[in-house]
């Protein structure tokens, strides 16, 4: 496994997403109402849409192509959809705000 610096956390926006691309999987930041910054695959188990562009209520992110929720803890879909997406383990230095991915 490998720790992978990502950013700062205040390149990210409340309830926003950032992408980054480590080992030719792309990766969906997103950065919670709390501060809590947690990642997936940028990739839904459905169609393949862009989980970056959608919506973040509470802990999941709502596909923007037909509105497959997904928890961003576990990366499963909620029912009745069926599929899961990768998630990565994400550090945020409390010091200086960088963040890591662990690949």
């Amino acid at each position: 496994m490998a720790k992978h610096l990502v950013g700062k956390i205040n390149e990210i926006d409340r309830k926003g997403s950032r992408t980054v691309r480590i080992q030719d999987v792309d990766i969906a930041l997103f950065k919670l109402s709390d501060e809590e910054v947690l990642a997936v695959e940028n990739k839904c188990p459905h169609k393949g849409g862009a989980l970056s562009e959608g919506m973040v209520c509470g802990k999941v992110v709502h596909c923007p192509l037909h509105d497959w929720k997904i928890d961003l803890y576990s990366g499963k879909a909620q029912e009745p959809d069926d599929g899961c997406v990768t998630t990565f383990a994400v550090e945020v230095d409390p010091v200086n705000g960088s963040i890591f991915i662990t690949m």
